[in-house]
């Protein structure tokens, strides 16, 4: 008898869809099938150890359509495979884990901060508000001088990618469409740098990837250079809504805003970990097995299709102790296992697929709690804060409402 779709159960129950079904089968993986597509899903640190260490598992092919496009898209750093992937993702590790470059992301939030702020006359919706503050920081800290490019254009483009990624139908129809506006900007970009009528200052990211070449020394083409340009931009605007909960956190557990607003930050980065640890990002990730294994009683032929659930191991009681808890005192003796906290992934950053952009969301989120907890005053009126698990990606019903925005002290201090 085949396995029953549950397709369906996957949209109900959301995030907490292979939470529940571990639970009622004692397992640390099922088989089910997705959009009529036969999948194992599992959990743990166990499983993300499987899944992303040695060549088991191969991210071609592993996601729906709708979503690939709307994200990473074909040919783009994380779906490539062996030294291809390794070569194309070093780029990207270049770039995302310099101590200047970073340094320098978390002063353009800053003052992209204040310069928005400085707009705020009433209450505002954080989550609107962070889209277009972190479409400048990001075309500022690749080398675009942001009065050259139409931000209202770009943010909503750029938002609707990571909005529409986890639905199906028409909304996520036309957000593709509307990628295709991103993807001729910049297209139009890269083959402006190229012929000289673009000029970027010759060490910023927009240029190292404009010039960067493959393992046989070929250069990007424009459509594969101009995906991984959006690559570098994307996912810096998804960085707001980690930073929503990490202010919803701070409202809800605001013993800790007044921790850091003491000047006591020793914690900072304790409490940014349990945020991306408690509160739902992405819900799974897909690979598909690349030759036979076995593993906990299951066997994997090649071609199978398998999701690794990453909310379930952020919140798998074997990893975690009292894991529906908010507690970032628990990263104070964290071991650093790689593999129990995957809000963006798992594995290494080096040899595996590990987002290389997690340093730069760790970085963006610290400098957000800073501006929240020390430099910003704000009130949260009366609204509805409730996180909907069925919603992919998720968010508090309201965006988190914020009224009586201003800065609290000098930017200096």
């Amino acid at each position: 008898m085949p396995t029953p779709d549950s397709s369906i159960a996957f949209l109900a129950d959301g995030y907490l869809f292979g939470h529940r079904r571990f639970l009622r089968m004692r397992s640390d993986a099922f088989r089910t099938r997705i959009m009529g597509r036969p999948a194992v899903v599992m959990h743990g640190s166990e499983a993300a150890r499987i899944f992303y260490e040695g060549d088991r598992f191969t991210r071609d092919r592993a996601m729906p359509t709708s979503v690939l496009h709307l994200l990473q898209d074909e040919g783009s750093v994380q779906s490539l495979a062996g030294a291809v992937h390794h070569h194309r993702k070093s780029l990207f590790a270049r770039m995302l884990t310099d101590d200047d470059a970073l340094r320098r992301l978390r002063e353009l939030y800053a003052d992209e901060w204040f310069r928005a702020m400085a707009d705020w006359s009433a209450a505002v919706i954080l989550h609107e508000k962070l889209i277009t503050v972190l479409t400048r920081v990001a075309v500022r800290w690749v080398g675009i001088n942001p009065d050259t490019v139409d931000i209202p254009a770009r943010a909503g483009e750029l938002a609707g990618m990571i909005e529409n990624a986890g639905k199906f139908g028409p909304p996520n129809w036309l957000a593709r469409q509307r990628r295709h506006r991103t993807e001729r900007w910049a297209g139009e970009l890269i083959a402006g740098i190229w012929n000289g009528d673009v000029l970027v200052d010759p060490g910023s990211p927009l240029a190292q990837l404009a010039h960067h070449t493959e393992l046989d020394g070929s250069r990007l083409d424009q459509a594969a250079a101009a995906v991984e340009l959006i690559n570098l931009l994307r996912p810096i605007v998804a960085v707001g809504r980690f930073i929503v909960f990490a202010a919803l956190a701070l409202h809800v557990w605001p013993s800790w805003r007044r921790v850091f607003a003491s000047g006591d930050t020793a914690d900072v980065g304790n409490f940014v970990q349990e945020v991306r640890r408690y509160y739902p990002f992405f819900p799974v990730i897909g690979g598909r097995a690349q030759h036979g294994f076995e593993w906990h009683g299951h066997r994997f032929e090649i071609g199978d299709w398998v999701l690794l659930d990453l909310f379930a191991t952020n919140r798998d009681e074997r990893s975690w102790s009292d894991p529906g808890r908010f507690q970032p005192e628990r990263f104070r003796d964290w071991t650093g296992d790689p593999n129990t906290l995957i809000p963006q992934g798992g594995g290494d950053l080096i040899d595996g697929h590990r987002c290389p952009g997690e340093r730069a969301t760790i970085e963006l989120m610290e400098e957000a709690v800073h501006l929240l907890s020390r430099a910003t005053h704000y009130a949260v009126p009366p609204q509805d804060l409730r996180v909907s698990l069925r919603r992919f990606p998720a968010l508090p019903e309201s965006g988190f409402v914020m009224d009586a925005v201003g800065p609290a002290v000098s930017r200096t201090g």
